[in-house]
């Protein structure tokens, strides 16, 4: 889900900087300081899950979570994203300095959408799977489609690669929904109260 350095072009670069700030502020503001360990947590989960990537052309697949992290602390979401992607891009060259805002908005903001789509469902025990299993897959899918239309606002050169990284992205979306699922149930079960400390 990184968009390599030296791909994209100034105006996409500009955008996504500029959508990642104002995402990242509306976070911080959002974030309630009694879980700064939650959000520390999930960070960490979120950084390791994404180092494990396979190569495709400019970008990568790999295990993202964002689903879970929406679900989990809603907007603060944003700046968690934002320093799971510096950690990569300083330690292991994953994605990049300069395009760190347009990776943080393709894989944060489908995470907030996720969060508004299916908190009506977490209010109930019967519907949380569900809840789980669409914003993990449907993260991902919007992630997928937010990478691809990054690549071809660039150039339409790139619009080939983008449809291929869309469909290349079809099994983590349902790995991740999966994932997503199970985790969301565990948790409604032991700890119920986790899954709204983010619905503020």
């Amino acid at each position: 889900m990184h968009i390599s350095e030296g791909i994209l072009s100034a105006p996409v670069l500009f955008g996504g900087a500029s959508l990642a700030v104002a995402g990242t502020l509306i976070g911080l503001k959002k974030l309630d300081l009694d879980r700064i360990m939650e959000v520390s947590m999930l960070t960490a989960t979120f950084f390791v899950a994404s180092l494990i990537h396979v190569p495709l052309g400019p970008a990568s697949i790999h295990l993202v979570l964002n689903g879970l992290l929406g679900i989990m602390i809603g907007w603060a979401c944003f700046p968690a994203i934002v320093v799971g992607l510096l950690m990569q891009a300083v330690f292991f060259q994953y994605g990049g300095l300069l395009v760190l805002g347009v990776n943080a908005v393709n894989i944060a903001f489908p995470a907030v959408l996720c969060f508004y789509l299916v908190r009506p469902l977490l209010a109930a025990a019967k519907t949380r799977p569900l809840a789980g299993f669409i914003a993990g897959s449907g993260s991902i899918l919007l992630s997928s489609i937010s990478m691809a239309l990054s690549l071809a606002f660039t150039d339409i050169g790139f619009l080939a690669t983008a449809k291929i990284t869309v469909l290349a992205n079809i099994p983590i979306m349902v790995i991740e929904g999966f994932i997503t699922m199970f985790v969301v149930s565990f948790i409604g079960r032991v700890h119920p109260e986790l899954l709204w400390g983010a619905a503020k």
